[in-house]
């Protein structure tokens, strides 16, 4: 499956936040990337640039490619509701994201990862596509081996200072959890403006 491998810091140097976690290196170094990072004035930005670099950031978040993202975004503006917040909840209900929420892994590379291993069943099967949308109801479960019981553990422990959203009742002691309800905008926080990335597929 295709997947961004460049450079992480370099990413979020440029858009000035860190798009794929905490990173000391963006606080030593708030500054864009290259020689002239310290020293270039940040120019005004067109509307396109804005809404641009808004999709970027969130699929960089995300980890999708392009063309991913933007069938994403097709499937997002065919439902009902508002286009920006279903993108949001089909992003966030991605199997990868949600393990990455759940806390089985650090990063949402390291839970992608964890997935097309099979180290996750969703409902008693497993699922190695990260791509997988859950829905509510969906029982997410740890294989019951020790090497991923192992993985998961390291992840969950190191995971404890970030909070479980309310949208996932999560049981430790039975590596288990279950999909309560569909994601709000309020539950996300994007970090992103999502209205400007819709009026951007929209020119």
């Amino acid at each position: 499956m295709a997947r961004y491998k460049g450079p992480r810091v370099r990413i979020s140097r440029r858009f000035g936040q860190p798009i794929f976690g905490p990173s000391k290196y963006l606080e030593r170094r708030g500054y864009p990337p290259g020689v002239h990072g310290p020293k270039k004035a940040r120019r005004k930005l067109s509307d396109y640039a804005v809404g641009l670099n808004e999709k970027q950031k969130l699929r960089y978040q995300y980890g999708l490619l392009e063309r991913q993202f933007r069938r994403m975004f097709e499937v997002a503006r065919k439902r009902r509701g508002v286009t920006g917040e279903t993108l949001l909840q089909l992003l966030e209900t991605r199997l990868d994201n949600v393990v990455f929420r759940i806390g089985y892994a650090t990063t949402r590379a390291f839970a992608r990862q964890l997935v097309t291993h099979g180290h996750i069943k969703v409902n008693g099967r497993k699922v190695s596509s990260p791509s997988y949308n859950v829905k509510p109801g969906d029982v997410l479960d740890v294989r019951d081996t020790a090497a991923s019981r192992q993985l998961v553990t390291k992840s969950i422990e190191s995971a404890q200072v970030r909070p479980m959203p309310d949208w996932i009742a999560f049981n430790r002691e039975a590596f288990r959890a279950q999909i309560a309800r569909m994601p709000t905008h309020d539950d996300i926080q994007p970090i992103v403006n999502v209205q400007l990335i819709v009026e951007f597929y929209s020119r």
